[in-house]
């Protein structure tokens, strides 16, 4: 027993909405003819006894095909489609059974014909389609009305016909209802966690992306200057390692979720690298309010990754001035050149802050563009929209 119940206590939610459900059909379906047989055998003459037992013992045999059928059906809740193939034989089943209660003495033959009727009626109780509904009631209702002679039974057997339908019909419906929404759960959950992957997979593009463009512009130039037996090779070197240490550390505390992106940092980085590379950068973002400076130091980090890895700029400007933060070039890529993922995960996460990216293309300047509004931004970034405008290339 203990056992059972163990069994029991360790089944989740839906399995046990679902035992639940199907004991609940299945007792119905067991019980009625009980019922029906505890109602009508007080009633039967005394010399008609031992066939009222017999007719109840036939009723429990046919419950035992009637059990397959609601087991097909309920397997097949909830599409709407043909009789389930084994629902055909037993069909057959109680055609027979009824012509043949149909002969019985009047004090018998009406426990017989519900008994039938009851087998009937939560068998098919669950088929779906307004065929195989509108048949299944005509029969829970002519066939009492034609085994008594009586019109008004076939009120009776309507109105009761059509509850034991309901009753199964909700069941299963319920049943269904449970089953989505614990699929819904389970997709939602996997959402979550497609969603934190691409949050780490975007904020390992941001740094390592800036890091690596680091590395590869102090290496160039250290390659540039060892060429030349400049004794400045060396110092570039250092500064390559420490910012492949850089990218290291920064790497660990992503994987961490230790990281935050500090707008002072990354503009004073973006200057160092920008001059490093040779060229002149022009800086006027004192305004910048406070609640902005985390979004301003994305779009600062991938605008200038994009300079160093699509331009030859020789004079970058960096100006904040109503409400919009402007990150410029004087030699931009060509004209033509696919918006590339960076700047749209940049504009997925601003969007739901209630900021915008824009881009703007001419031969002469080429200019990522953030609105910024005067209110504070929202609190959670997540996935949005694409650019809201591009003119030109970018990465």
């Amino acid at each position: 027993m203990s056992t059972r119940w163990w069994r029991w206590a360790d089944r989740d939610e839906v399995s046990r909405v679902d035992a639940y459900t199907r004991q609940s059909l299945h007792l119905l379906l067991w019980g009625s003819p009980l019922f029906l047989a505890l109602q009508a055998l007080p009633r039967v003459p005394e010399d008609q006894t031992g066939l009222a037992a017999g007719i109840v013992a036939a009723g429990l045999t046919v419950c035992v095909p009637a059990t397959v059928v609601l087991r097909d059906v309920m397997e097949a809740h909830p599409r709407a489609g043909s009789l389930p193939r084994r629902a055909v034989p037993f069909l057959a089943l109680l055609a027979v059974a009824y012509v043949a209660a149909l002969w019985l003495p009047t004090e018998t033959r009406g426990l017989a014909v519900m008994l039938l009727w009851s087998a009937l009626a939560w068998s098919l109780g669950g088929l779906r389609g307004r065929v195989a509904t509108g048949v299944l009631l005509a029969a829970l209702t002519l066939t009492p009305a034609l085994a008594s002679r009586e019109p008004m039974t076939a009120l009776l057997g309507l109105g009761v016909g059509a509850f034991f339908v309901f009753t199964v019909r909700v069941s299963l419906w319920l049943l269904a209802v449970v089953r989505e929404l614990d699929e819904a759960r389970s997709t939602r959950a996997a959402l979550a966690v497609a969603e934190e992957r691409l949050r780490f997979s975007r904020d390992v593009h941001d740094v390592l992306g800036r890091q690596l463009s680091v590395i590869g512009v102090q290496a160039e130039l250290a390659a540039t200057l060892a060429e030349r037996g400049d004794p400045g090779a060396a110092a570039r070197m250092q500064e390559v390692r420490a910012a492949a240490h850089e990218a290291l550390r920064e790497a660990r505390e992503l994987a961490r979720g230790y990281r935050a992106t500090d707008w002072h940092q990354e503009v004073e980085g973006a200057r160092s690298l920008l001059r490093s590379a040779g060229t002149e950068v022009e800086l006027a973002v004192d305004d910048l309010p406070p609640a902005w400076h985390e979004p301003a130091a994305w779009v600062v980090r991938e605008a200038v990754t994009n300079i160093l890895r699509h331009s030859a700029a020789t004079r970058v400007e960096v100006r904040y001035a109503d409400g919009e933060l402007c990150v410029t070039n004087d030699r931009p890529a060509p004209a033509g050149a696919q918006v590339g993922t960076g700047l749209r995960s940049l504009s997925d996460r601003l969007v739901p802050l209630g900021a915008a990216l824009r881009t703007a293309h001419t031969p002469e300047r080429f200019t990522v563009v953030a609105a910024l509004p005067g209110t504070a931004p929202a609190a959670v970034p997540a996935a949005g929209a694409g650019l809201v405008a591009t003119e030109g290339g970018a990465r």
